[in-house]
């Protein structure tokens, strides 16, 4: 009898999951938002689709929880998937609603809360920057006093950069708070660390990481969010001390956080001022912001379809098999054009160009590290004199 997967995704996208799991032979039930209902899906991998009404993505739970458990009635859900990292939330809820296996919700709030996050990996011995939750003013105000500025206020339950305030004084703390009001305790404090950001990109089956790739940003992610840069990211060079101690550091952190199968994008800084690697966040779904395309243009594996192939596993019997071992860059920026033109980027290394409407982006490979800093260097450049458009930062994902 086949597998049926529950997928959950308030955002359009997961193609490349739907496809496979599919191929692999499931029944896939699309749980999606309403304001998706037009979007073009991969409707010949979906065999029902779902929609809940939403503002702006966002859903309320009661009427997830009632409209699923009214679809459990005629249906056999085998696994639920989140396809979103918005949705881990959801999908952990319905679990434990229903009583499906997989991650509930004390381990989903390791990859989605940032304070949860930042205390288990203290606690794990992982190094994090000085942080403080944004709840007792007293822990506050001894946090002020002994870790000195700047700062950054996150919120806890975003992704990625949105909704991140730097912090330059005791006041302007105060006065962010007094604005939060009752929200603020959604939200904590962390000392500002200058440096170089990484991420390690994985695969996990049965606890164990059967891959994983380390990169590394070109500017950090908060930079392009919140002062208009040109987004890219590129694979560290393999065998390196970085690329070792970042792959220790990414599989001390899933083994702790407890995620036994499925992929995770988590991320990490290195300190200008002490050349050591602190945990910033991770996740457990796949890398955004089109890093699925440069790990697949460097290696071969689609990390969508890997999720999905471990997702539909009945005989404890997924195996990675062996992988291209290139290196690639990625470069995505908001373009002034509406449809900018790429073709005069035709070096032979280009693999990938990205078509959306006020967007430029491209991949590049080489089996040679060295030709891949030397073009995105390049290309950089040529982006800033080109394509180059910047938008004041979001408060909240809207794509």
């Amino acid at each position: 009898m086949p597998i049926t997967l529950l997928c959950i995704t308030s955002f359009h996208k997961g193609f490349d999951f739907l496809r496979e799991a599919k191929r692999q032979g499931a029944r896939v039930i699309l749980l999606t938002s309403k304001s998706l209902e037009h979007a073009e899906w991969p409707n010949e991998s979906i065999d029902d689709i779902y929609y809940i009404p939403d503002v702006d993505k966002e859903w309320n739970m009661n009427d997830v929880m009632s409209g699923v458990s009214f679809m459990a009635r005629t249906a056999h859900f085998d696994k639920i998937v989140a396809l979103d990292d918005f949705d881990v939330e959801k999908a952990a809820a319905l679990r434990e609603h229903l009583r499906i296996p997989g991650m509930g919700d004390t381990t989903a709030r390791h990859f989605r809360d940032k304070l949860a996050m930042r205390t288990k990996a203290s606690h794990a011995g992982i190094p994090v920057p000085p942080f403080v939750p944004i709840l007792n003013y007293d822990k506050i105000r001894a946090f002020l006093a002994s870790v000195q500025p700047p700062y950054v206020l996150k919120p806890r339950l975003q992704a990625g950069a949105i909704g991140i305030r730097k912090i330059h004084h005791e006041q302007e703390l105060w006065d962010a708070l007094d604005t939060l009001g009752d929200k603020q305790s959604f939200y904590l404090l962390e000392k500002y660390v200058p440096g170089d950001i990484y991420h390690v990109d994985s695969i996990i089956y049965k606890k164990d990481i059967l891959f994983s790739m380390a990169c590394k940003y070109g500017r950090p992610p908060m930079e392009v969010a919140h002062e208009g840069r040109v987004f890219s990211t590129r694979t560290v060079l393999r065998e390196s001390p970085d690329d070792e101690t970042l792959k220790a550091l990414n599989r001390l952190t899933l083994q702790k956080f407890g995620l036994v199968e499925g992929v995770s994008h988590t991320e990490f800084i290195r300190s200008d001022s002490e050349g050591r690697f602190y945990f910033l966040e991770t996740s457990a779904r796949v890398g955004g912001a089109h890093i699925a395309d440069l790990i697949e243009a460097a290696t071969g594996l689609n990390l969508w379809a890997e999720w999905a192939k471990i997702e539909c596993s009945t005989e404890n019997d997924y195996t990675v098999h062996r992988q291209r071992l290139d290196y690639a860059g990625l470069m995505i920026s908001l373009a002034k054009q509406e449809w900018p033109e790429l073709s005069g980027y035709n070096d032979q290394e280009v693999v990938w160009r990205l078509n959306k409407k006020n967007h430029a982006g491209l991949i590049f490979r080489s089996p040679n590290h060295a030709r891949v800093e030397e073009l995105l260097n390049s290309y950089t450049n040529r982006f800033y004199s080109d394509f180059f458009a910047s938008v004041p930062p979001r408060e909240k994902a809207t794509e």
